[in-house]
């Protein structure tokens, strides 16, 4: 009787060993790059209240900066443009949405920061960005971020802007105004409910240029803001392939073609080189 409990045990032991090496090769297998080329599918996360980055069209389509640049590295990637889901990711969910795998990439304005390091694994960065300020055109009482001592500033649910003014910064008595999408802010903006808007050049110039003479930039940039490809964390191997992507994206000249459709006319200092990468871990 007992030699057939041990037997029973050492069965049961090789049957999970089976189980734990099976689990291992799915683990292995199931990053985005190796779907990308299995499926020729991406589901790919994109602010759609973005001019300039990521707008969708009154025809349906997405379209900026960020949705051709999410094109190109999915083509890298085996993906064709009719390959691809557009979802509509916002600065308070592109975590959750990658840990959840309702997107495999995520191209949303989304600076590669310490914090979000230990959620997500970033690819790039593919472009950086400098947080600057908007106000309204007819409003001369702010020159620079420190002018923003007691004024009211738009915080975006999900975004660190406002921090690197109350905190990087350290402007005092600055007015917080809850806002859930920077679509909201320029509305609060154009109402005069808020006083400002501080967060990436990019996104307020596309908001600029969407209203012209309503708002202006101030032009009085304050940080570097490393926009990154968000990947589920741990996915390496796609990593490393976005990187030799946008290592393309800038070599063959498509890069800068995008940047000058999208903000040559805004007055923006634009970065046509590739960016020095972060690291995949």
């Amino acid at each position: 009787m007992r030699v057939r409990r041990i037997g029973i045990v050492l069965a049961a032991v090789a049957a999970l060993g089976v189980s734990a090496a099976a689990c291992g090769e799915s683990a292995s297998s199931s990053s985005v790059v190796d779907k990308a080329k299995k499926d020729k599918k991406l589901t790919i996360g994109v602010k759609y209240d973005q001019p300039g980055l990521g707008l969708k069209m009154p025809n349906g389509q997405v379209d900026g900066f960020d949705v051709a640049t999410a094109k190109y590295i999915a083509g890298k990637l085996g993906v064709p443009e009719s390959g691809i889901t557009w979802k509509e990711t916002r600065s308070a969910n592109r975590e959750s949405y990658l840990q959840q795998g309702q997107v495999d990439l995520v191209l949303a304005s989304y600076s590669i920061i310490p914090d979000r390091l230990n959620k997500v694994t970033f690819g790039g960065p593919y472009y950086v960005a400098h947080q600057d300020t908007l106000v309204r055109a007819s409003d001369n009482s702010m020159k620079s971020v420190k002018d923003l001592k007691g004024k009211r500033l738009c915080q975006v649910a999900g975004s660190n802007s406002w921090k690197r003014v109350t905190e990087d910064q350290k402007v005092p008595d600055v007015k917080l105004v809850p806002a859930s999408a920077y679509d909201e802010c320029i509305t609060k903006l154009e109402g005069k409910s808020i006083d400002a808007l501080s967060t990436d050049d990019l996104i307020l110039a596309g908001y600029a240029a969407r209203s012209p003479g309503k708002f202006k930039l101030l032009n009085k940039p304050f940080t570097d803001e490393k926009y990154g490809v968000g990947i589920r964390k741990g996915d390496k191997k796609t990593c490393e392939a976005v990187n030799k992507a946008i290592t393309s994206y800038y070599s063959d000249g498509t890069a800068e073609k995008n940047l000058k459709k999208y903000y040559g006319k805004t007055g923006l200092k634009l970065g046509t080189t590739v960016p020095k990468f972060q690291g995949c871990s």
